[in-house]
């Protein structure tokens, strides 16, 4: 049912809102509090802010500094990915970067951190965040930053997902946490870094591949046009025999993602309510697979 909402166009960018407001509480509520640094380019962010305070004697008064840093970061990056992402993607982008800006300004930080336990708030607020980043990507917009980055790579066909990159970058943040700050913090942010990274590849759908095999007895080619001429992806098909009734049977081979993969079962059913899937998720494909963010 979630899943399908956010095939609807009219819903897409609503669901990008509220995943971008996810991801801002957590962090909010559960890692500003105890003094640890998120990952990306917002956590960029807040380590110059932390300098710019700490070494520099900048006062920046009551405002947190590090959202309006973040969103000054990623108008280059978006001007950058505009000829590879499209121009629809960059302006949901462009939405949803200035909300989470909004969101990480005015979402009030609790004195006192509400789960004392670094370690239980690094697991809680990592899987929110990357609940919530997971929505907004699978709405086919993103928080900008490292995701954009991510997907720039991931769809010239690097064999890198956006939580792999995330974590790449992260390591080298994270080792000047451990020069400029305690152990302590570099450590827990390192945890909290890692289980947001581990749910964003769980929760991007377009970043699963999937293996559909169709067994239907229409011999018309209306699944595969359709397919090829509507979702743009490839089939190869071939006709078998039912072992058991000795009838004719086509077999289609489609590799798509999983976000794709609702739409097909739909398009499948209406058109041969007999037919008979199997889907296989996690298959490794090499060669000629675009990777749609949309």
């Amino acid at each position: 049912m979630f899943y399908n909402t956010l095939h609807k166009p009219s819903l897409r960018i609503l669901a990008a809102l509220i995943g971008e407001l996810i991801a801002a509480s957590a962090l909010n509520f559960f890692i500003v509090p105890l003094g640890l640094y998120t990952g990306g380019l917002l956590g960029l962010c807040q380590v110059l802010r932390t300098v710019l305070q700490t070494y520099v004697g900048l006062d920046f008064g009551p405002y947190d500094v590090a959202g309006i840093l973040y969103f000054l970061a990623n108008i280059p990056i978006l001007l950058g990915a505009y000829k590879n992402l499209g121009r629809t993607f960059v302006i949901k982008t462009m939405i949803c970067t200035m909300a989470y800006s909004l969101f990480y300004s005015i979402l009030p930080t609790p004195a006192a951190p509400i789960v004392e336990d670094p370690l239980t708030a690094c697991l809680l607020a990592g899987i929110l965040t990357g609940v919530g980043n997971g929505i907004v990507l699978t709405a086919g917009a993103s928080g900008g930053g490292l995701d954009v980055v991510g997907l720039c790579l991931s769809k010239k066909g690097y064999n890198i997902t956006v939580g792999k990159f995330s974590i790449s970058f992260n390591a080298v943040l994270y080792t000047l946490c451990l020069i400029l700050f305690s152990p302590e913090v570099a450590v827990y942010s390192v945890i909290y870094n890692f289980f947001t990274a581990m749910v964003l590849d769980r929760m991007h759908q377009q970043n699963i591949n999937i293996q559909a095999f169709i067994f239907t007895h229409q011999n018309d080619d209306e699944v595969a046009h359709y397919v090829m001429e509507k979702m743009g992806r490839g089939v190869t098909y071939w006709k078998g025999v039912g072992a058991y009734t000795g009838s004719d049977v086509r077999v289609l081979c489609i590799c798509l993602s999983k976000f794709e993969i609702e739409e097909l079962l739909r398009v499948v059913h209406t058109i041969d309510p007999q037919a008979f899937v199997t889907v296989q998720e996690h298959v490794r494909v090499i060669g000629n697979f675009p990777r749609k963010l949309e």
